[in-house]
């Protein structure tokens, strides 16, 4: 709070990107943790809330005749125009603003202060949601051929790796560290994932330190073994995700690839992806397109296209497709690696094992790969996602572009994965809101040391138990798309822009609803009107019985007594269940009822009918008592009804 200048400011105006003449009026205030701006309009209670850890940019503006322009930018690709009537609360909200944005430390973030109403236990059941030595069980692992090493347990080794890594069965530990110091930042080759049906493996390391001369016999061993470790195939690939001229220049610096002359049965592959920096100004160029006011058609896709920024999802999703067929078609193993092994590896291993592996296109399989292949093999995300003041330069949009590729697959495959687009969306805010602990820290060692574990609280158990939300209505687990290897088309024309990411704050551009959201309501209303439908069954039935005891109790009565029906009629009628008994619970909340089967409707007197509804139409149901009330299609006119109206709230009630 030592940081906010100003924590209330009155009469500001909030205008709207694609349409600056549509503004709202209100008050904007500085919490701890949040930026809110509340509508002042009569009869509007909107609020607009704005984690500080989302923001990105705040811009002071040249002031105007209508006051103080302060332009912010987030992190999750939403831009904020406000505009204050007097400067120095303009100047005031931007400072705050920069200090609250820009933590100097771990302990500042969010998830340290995010306390839900939960208590220690469940909070622990919540971290043990996933488990990658269980995921690992799952493609086989260990076996006959690899094992779980302890060598990393105390982060000595490599100290961005994780401390449980799985290697070749005969790789020792002096081999292993020997490997470890022959390659950048001890990340040497470990296991990534195991295709158990033919001992192919996706294997993971940085780049070795072989300058243009130097060699390791250990690290050549080492690739041996890995090699060893398929009995059905006598090479394996070494894919160097980088551009060959940038390997090159590495190599004078003392680091560089593999000299395929001192490894054996290997072939060498190099997949140009780029590096951060160019990663990152590409990103900011395709944005600077998307915050176009009004833009033609062809300055729009002519803008996208010099970004080059589908060109390098282009190029992540190619090295995934070649690693994926040489494991499942070639049964070959990969060892992938770039620069120091945590960006672009993790990028190409991921998208890989998405095309490999049905599991990985489910919910659960989903958040086990990112836990596996960027949370623990260390990704830098305090530094790509810049969740603390740092250097602007190791900033890059790493995890979004993996996603962003995931996104691409679902829209070639729509039924072969069980998420839909709004469970990437929703990753992507969390990793850099800083809500939860997951994505705290670029590797294991430092969220141990933070105490993560003990004091924040994990994003995966908050989207499963919401996990309603995420499925893809379109998903069939026994379609030909959903099993076995993905093979998608990588021409050019088959890349889109995703707009749900990246515009899906400005309302004005395009309709807000997506296909699949469309599919998701109609699924629910579908399964209400079950369910109503259900209860209304078992309603009928209830009074199918009743009415038959009634029967029953008036048939014994007769036959005791053959002049009593005749003389007390008014007297039994009197005993008899009202219309109001038969009908009560079928008018419910749901604008669509259900006629009931003819089987089961109730037999009424005549005199009973008549009682019921004297205005009943001639379409009534004469002999029932019921009146007709014939369901309308959800898809009719008059499923659009506002529900505010009257007829809306004679349903509801």
């Amino acid at each position: 709070m030592e940081h906010i200048r100003v924590p209330k400011v009155e009469n500001v105006r909030l205008t709207d990107r694609i349409n600056p003449r549509k503004s709202s009026v209100g008050t904007l205030y500085l919490t701890a943790t949040h930026t809110i701006f509340v509508e002042s309009e009569t009869g509007v209670r909107s609020e607009t809330w704005v984690l500080h850890s989302l923001v990105c940019s705040v811009e002071k503006q040249a002031p105007t005749a209508t006051g103080c322009p302060l332009l912010i930018h987030c992190k999750n690709f939403q831009v904020l125009h406000f505009v204050f009537p007097q400067e120095c609360d303009c100047h005031d909200v931007q400072v705050s603003l920069q200090r609250l944005s820009q933590p100097e430390c771990y302990e500042e973030l969010y998830c340290f202060s995010y306390k839900p109403n939960i208590d220690k236990e469940e909070r622990q059941q919540q971290w043990d949601f996933l488990d990658l030595k269980a995921e690992f069980s799952r493609m086989g692992v260990p076996n006959s051929l690899w094992k779980l090493s302890s060598v990393n347990r105390d982060y000595k080794v490599s100290d961005t790796y994780p401390a449980d890594l799985f290697v070749p069965k005969s790789a020792t530990p002096p081999l292993i560290v020997g490997s470890s110091k022959f390659r950048s930042r001890g990340r040497f080759p470990t296991l990534s994932y195991y295709c158990k049906e033919n001992h192919a493996a996706i294997c993971r390391s940085s780049q070795p330190l072989s300058g243009f001369s130097a060699r390791c016999l250990e690290d050549e061993q080492m690739l041996e073994a890995i090699l060893r470790s398929n009995p059905r195939s006598d090479f394996m690939y070494v894919v160097d995700t980088r551009p060959k001229l940038n390997a090159i220049a590495n190599r004078a610096a003392g680091k560089g690839y593999e000299n395929e002359d001192n490894y054996s049965n290997i072939k060498f592959q190099f997949i140009a992806i780029e590096n951060i920096h160019v990663m990152r100004n590409s990103q900011q160029k395709m944005l600077e397109v998307c915050e176009l006011r009004s833009p033609s058609m062809s300055d729009f896709l002519e803008g996208l296209e010099s970004s080059g920024w589908l060109k390098h999802i282009k190029a992540v999703v190619d090295a995934g497709i070649f690693i994926a067929k040489a494991v499942a078609e070639e049964g070959v193993s990969v060892l992938v690696h770039c620069s120091d092994g945590w960006d672009r590896t993790a990028q190409v291993c991921s998208v890989a094992c998405v095309l490999l592996d049905p599991y990985y296109r489910t919910l659960r399989g989903f958040m086990v790969l990112i836990e596996r292949d960027w949370v623990s093999f260390g990704h830098k995300f305090s530094h790509r996602c810049n969740h603390l003041d740092g250097d602007p330069k190791e900033v890059s949009p790493i995890i979004d572009q993996f996603l962003e590729c995931v996104w691409q697959l679902m829209e070639q495959f729509p039924c072969a994965f069980e998420f839909n687009e709004r469970f990437l969306i929703t990753i992507h805010s969390h990793i850099y809101s800083c809500q939860y602990g997951n994505f705290i820290g670029n590797n294991q060692r430092e969220r141990k040391e933070l105490g993560v574990r003990e004091r924040t609280h994990s994003l995966w158990m908050y989207l499963w138990t919401n996990r309603t939300d995420y499925i893809n209505p379109l998903y069939r687990p026994d379609h030909s798309q959903t099993q076995g290897l993905l093979r998608p088309s990588t021409a050019p024309y088959c890349f889109k822009f995703w707009r749900g990411l990246y515009n899906r704050f400005d309302k004005g551009m395009h309709p807000r609803q997506s296909v699949q959201d469309y599919l998701m309501a109609i699924q629910e209303e579908t399964q209400q009107l079950e369910e109503q439908l259900a209860s209304h069954q078992k309603k009928i039935e209830k009074l199918e019985k009743e009415q038959q005891w009634s029967v029953a109790g008036r048939e014994a009565t007769l036959d005791k007594s053959p002049t009593a029906w005749a003389g007390n009629a008014g007297d039994y009628l009197a005993l008899a269940n009202t219309p109001q008994d038969y009908t009560e619970g079928f008018i419910t909340s749901s604008p669509c009822q259900h006629r009931a089967p003819e089987s089961s409707l109730i037999i009424l007197p005549q005199e009973l009918n008549q009682t019921f509804d004297p205005n009943l139409s001639n379409n009534s149901d004469q002999e029932s008592g019921i009146a007709d009330l014939s369901c309308r299609s959800p898809l009719s006119e008059d499923s659009t009804r506002d529900p505010d109206s009257d007829e809306a709230a004679y349903f509801a009630a």
